[in-house]
C-alpha cells in the first residue's frame, strides 16, 4: 500500500516544482504568454519545460535567471533588454540566441552545441569563447570590445560580423566556408583571405590594412576596403 502510495505522489511532486525567476520583468513577459499567473518570483517548471521559443524582445529585463529551465529552447530573443550577463550554457537545444544590443559584459554558449545562429552584436563583451559552438553557420559579434577572438574551430561559419571591436588580428583560415566576411573598424594590420575562396562578400575598411590579397578570391562580388588600401587581384 505504501508503495501504491508513493508512486501516486510522485506527478504531485513533479508538478509542483518551481523555477526561480527574480526578475519581476522576466516573470511579467511569463505572464503576458500565459506561462504564470501572478508575480512571486518563481514559476511552475512544469510550464515552461517544454517551451521551444520565447521572444523576450525590448521587456527591459535584467536578468534571465531561470532561463536554464527552459530544457527544450530552441530560438531564443532577448534582444535590445538590459541584460549584463547571460548564461545559456545548460539550454543545450538552442539553435538560435539574439542577444542584441544589451549591456553583455559575459555570455556563456558553451553547452550549446546545436547553436548555428549566434547575434550578440552591439553589447560590451571583451571576449566571446565559441569553441565548443561548432555548428555554427552564422555569427554576428559587432560592436563589442574583443581584443581578441578564435573561429578555428568553427569550420561551418558562412558568414561572419566582427566589426567594430579592438581586433588586432583575424585568422580566418579554418572559415573555408565563408560566403560573407566583415571585419571593419577594428586594428587590424594585415588580412589573409587566401583560404576564403567561397566569399562573395568582403568589407574590412577602417582598419590599420596597407594592401590585401584578393587573387584567390574570384567570386566576390562587392569588396570595400577602404581606399588607402593597395588590392592585389593577380
Amino acid at each position: 500500500m505504501k508503495k501504491v502510495l508513493f508512486l501516486l505522489m510522485i506527478p504531485v511532486l513533479c508538478l509542483g516544482q518551481y523555477t526561480s525567476i527574480p526578475d519581476q520583468n522576466f516573470e511579467q513577459a511569463l505572464i503576458d504568454f500565459g506561462y504564470d499567473d501572478v508575480i512571486d518570483g518563481k514559476v511552475l517548471t512544469v510550464n515552461i519545460n517544454s517551451i521551444d521559443s520565447l521572444f523576450l524582445k525590448d521587456k527591459s529585463i535584467s536578468d534571465l535567471i531561470g532561463v536554464e529551465a527552459f530544457t527544450a529552447l530552441k530560438y531564443l530573443n532577448c534582444y535590445y533588454n538590459q541584460l549584463t550577463s547571460l548564461d545559456v550554457s545548460q539550454n543545450t537545444a538552442l539553435y538560435t540566441l539574439y542577444c542584441d544590443d544589451n549591456q553583455l559584459t559575459n555570455l556563456d554558449v558553451s553547452g550549446c552545441t546545436a547553436l548555428t545562429d549566434l547575434n550578440c552584436y552591439n553589447n560590451l563583451l571583451t571576449s566571446l569563447d565559441v569553441s565548443k559552438n561548432t555548428a555554427l553557420t552564422g555569427l554576428n559579434c559587432g560592436s563589442n570590445k574583443l581584443t581578441s577572438f578564435d573561429v578555428s574551430k568553427n569550420t561551418a561559419l558562412t558568414g561572419l560580423g566582427c566589426g567594430s571591436n579592438k581586433l588586432t588580428s583575424l585568422d580566418v583560415s579554418q572559415n573555408t566556408a565563408l560566403t560573407k566576411l566583415y571585419c571593419g573598424r577594428n586594428q587590424l594590420t594585415s588580412l589573409d583571405v587566401s583560404k576564403n575562396t567561397a566569399l562573395t562578400r568582403l568589407g574590412c575598411s577602417d582598419n590599420q590594412l596597407t594592401s590585401l590579397d584578393v587573387s584567390k578570391n574570384t567570386a566576390l562580388t562587392y569588396l570595400y576596403c577602404g581606399e588607402e588600401v593597395k588590392v592585389i587581384k593577380d
